[in-house]
């Protein structure tokens, strides 16, 4: 952990700022090219995502359908595509993308169905080209967390079973290498055993969670 303290501390931070709802996938991939132009990367973490609150598929409008899509899937495509020539140049870097538990360990996520199926997107897609660059000095994973405390998931505390933002990213640099998917924070882990022994009833209580959120935000309107 020292030596990882050390490289973060005397790490260049570069930011660019992109509107990823909105830029199509070309404009991403050139921002980023762009950026870091003459600047070995490292590490590309893909870790921008959103989601909505419980709906049926056909309440889910065009703009945030479009806006999701582009987000969790459209954004992490091309800013691969923005880092990869770069790292098979050098044979060496490692690219992260933040999957989901829901589409890992649950075989359903009723009305939360597009946020799940573009997340078990980034999971196929980071086994598949781990595969392809394998032997090539890159390692690409996708790590796939349950709930963290985080603006998104509207928690702002934690608890055993759900870790605050800094909690997990401590984790998640520890198991940077490892496995192609992998669930690095250790009561994920624990609650990823239980929805795999108990997925039917997982799935049934998770739709009537679901089903409760929409009913009660639909009542505040």
């Amino acid at each position: 952990m020292v030596l990882a303290d050390f490289l973060i501390a005397t790490a260049t931070v570069k930011t660019v700022v992109a509107d990823l709802a909105k830029l199509s996938g070309e404009e991403i991939a050139a921002a980023i090219a762009g950026a870091t132009e003459g600047i070995d990367v490292g590490l590309l973490v893909n870790n921008a995502g959103m989601a909505s609150l419980p709906k049926y598929f056909h309440e889910v409008d065009r703009e945030l359908t479009e806006s999701m899509l582009r987000v969790n899937v459209n954004a992490a495509v091309w800013a691969t595509k923005g880092v990869i020539d770069g790292m098979l140049k050098r044979k060496r870097g490692a690219i992260l993308n933040m999957g989901s538990g829901s589409t890992v360990y649950i075989s359903s996520f009723p009305l939360l169905n597009l946020y799940a199926s573009t997340k078990a997107f980034l999971a196929t897609f980071s086994k598949s080209i781990s595969l392809e660059y394998e032997g090539q000095g890159i390692d690409i994973q996708c790590q796939a967390p349950l709930f963290v405390a985080t603006k998104m998931t509207r928690m702002n505390r934690w608890y055993v079973f759900i870790p605050s933002a800094k909690m997990f990213s401590r984790a998640s640099v520890r198991w940077i290498g490892y496995n192609r998917v992998c669930n690095p924070y250790w009561s994920h882990s624990v609650q990823a055993f239980v929805a795999r022994t108990m997925d039917t009833i997982i799935v049934w209580g998770l739709e009537c969670y679901a089903k409760w959120l929409r009913a009660r935000e639909r009542s505040r309107r």
